[in-house]
């Protein structure tokens, strides 16, 4: 049988790791707060950034749905088409106003167009320009007081009621013809939801 013999410790005088130097402690330093600036820094900045759009985004939003009355501007494609309201192009002064209960929904759209620009937009409804009427205010008194339109005064005004079956929405429509080449339009749209 073979004994071991113990191991002897190292002497005190046999070298080491050699020390770090400044400069390569200075550069692992800074190395370490590098990666602690990207793990944490980054992240934290793209948040700060998502929360603000995301705040802007609301206020828009709420802008919006707040309004309490006509907003310039064309209603989105969206809109458009689940009220079916064929805004032509070219059309100046367009305006909109959506509204929705658990009864009805409406859309309240005006916008000035050419003669042939109506022509287009009621060819849209699915009527022609023989439905209107001379005098015929087809927009109620309620829509009117939502809306601050007035129908009465100077003007030539026509109108028109596109009854359809539901689903598929009405269209109150009143033409306002004082300036023939570019008669002024007053839709409101209505569906039950």
């Amino acid at each position: 049988m073979t004994e071991t013999l113990p191991q002897q410790a190292a002497s005190p005088r046999e070298p080491g790791p050699p020390p770090e130097d400044r400069r390569h402690m200075i550069r692992r330093r800074a190395l370490t707060l590098l990666i602690i600036v990207l793990l944490i820094g980054v992240p934290a900045g793209y948040l700060a950034i998502s929360a603000g759009q995301s705040r802007d985004s609301g206020r828009d939003k709420e802008a919006k749905y707040a309004a309490t009355g006509m907003t310039d501007g064309w209603p989105s494609k969206l809109q458009r088409r689940i009220y079916e309201v064929p805004v032509p192009v070219p059309s100046d002064e367009v305006a909109y106003y959506e509204t929705n209960n658990w009864k009805t929904s409406r859309l309240y759209v005006q916008f000035e167009t050419t003669n042939a620009g109506l022509d287009v937009f009621l060819a849209g409804l699915g009527v022609d320009r023989d439905a209107l009427k001379k005098d015929r205010i087809a927009i109620s008194d309620r829509a009117q007081r939502v809306t601050g339109w007035e129908f009465g005064g100077s003007g030539s005004w026509w109108g028109v009621v596109n009854e359809q079956e539901n689903p598929a929405p009405t269209q109150d429509v009143v033409v306002n013809m004082e300036n023939p080449d570019y008669p002024m339009v007053y839709v409101v749209s209505h569906t039950v939801p």
